[in-house]
């Protein structure tokens, strides 16, 4: 088959058109598709009706998964799904209620990021009018280093900066977040790790951007002053209207996002009664994608 494909913005990301992700994909649909996300960097795709075997199968298809670090929001019958809800049950909650809601890519803070997660929108919040709850708001990181002048491209690349799942994970608890402390173990699973700030994608080899308020604590060269100032000049840059996607969810919405191309934001302007359950997977990179992001950090680092 020919993928039918509907651009979402101008830079990047596009819509599957009638495509049932929950019936057999052959090998041929399936590279399709793969393509078509490597080129666009995200796509979604609508009406979806996945069981969980049919979300973990059709992640798997795209490389290895990785269990999320907080193990009680995984699913009990997945452990590779986590769950991002606001709903409790019996006083318990059944996900992680404010995921996600600073820009961010996801495991960024690991020494070997992952390839690209799926999310897929079992409730969401019902709108009021136009208005709608609950949207994800997507950026091309690539987008914004390709629109860069050569010389800053250059600064950048000399750059590297330190990411952090702690460091994230602490500031979210003092703004009030009801996550509970960190075991020991967790903390052991996500030591702090190094990325270069213009990043070389394992697979398309594309540059982007690599640095996000969510994880990046700072810019290693430079002193505290400038890195921070640095920083804030790339995030107002990131989001320059050009480089930016919003995506209003729909019950069956699936979305699949490129985490060396792309970074998010979980907008939180939502409550109880307004319920909103999300199940999202997390793809690890394949082995020769491993193999390249580890040879080109050694060139760089030469």
């Amino acid at each position: 088959m020919s993928l039918k494909l509907r651009p979402l913005c101008d830079s990047f990301g596009a819509e599957v058109l009638d495509i049932d992700l929950s019936k057999p994909l052959d090998n041929e649909t399936f590279s399709e598709i793969e393509n078509a996300f490597d080129s666009t960097s995200l796509l979604l795709f609508r009406g979806q009706t996945l069981s969980e075997d049919d979300h973990v199968a059709l992640s798997r298809r795209f490389g290895p998964l990785q269990a999320h670090v907080l193990k009680p929001y995984l699913s009990n019958t997945h452990p590779d799904l986590l769950v991002l809800s606001n709903i409790k049950d019996k006083g318990q909650a059944a996900g992680i209620g404010d995921a996600g809601q600073i820009w961010h890519s996801d495991t960024s803070y690991t020494e070997t990021p992952c390839r690209c997660s799926l999310l897929l929108g079992r409730e969401i919040p019902e709108p009021d009018g136009d208005r709608t709850f609950g949207d994800t708001i997507f950026r091309s990181a690539c987008a914004a280093f390709d629109a860069l002048p050569a010389d800053r491209q250059a600064q950048l690349e000399k750059l590297t900066a330190p990411h952090s799942y702690i460091h994230y994970y602490k500031r979210k608890q003092a703004e009030g977040s009801a996550r509970p402390d960190l075991t020991s173990e967790q903390v052991k699973e996500v030591p702090p790790v190094d990325h270069p700030v213009v990043m070389k994608h394992p697979i398309t080899g594309r540059k982007a951007i690599y640095v996000n308020p969510g994880y990046t604590m700072k810019i290693n060269e430079l002193p505290e002053s400038e890195s921070q100032s640095l920083l804030a000049e790339l995030f107002d840059y990131l989001n320059e209207p050009r480089f930016v996607y919003r995506h209003k969810w729909r019950p069956g919405d699936l979305i699949i996002w490129d985490n060396y191309a792309t970074q998010h934001l979980a907008v939180g302007d939502y409550a109880l009664p307004q319920r909103r359950l999300m199940h999202r997977t997390t793809v690890l990179l394949g082995e020769d994608a491993r193999r390249r992001l580890t040879e080109s950090r050694q060139r760089q680092a030469a």
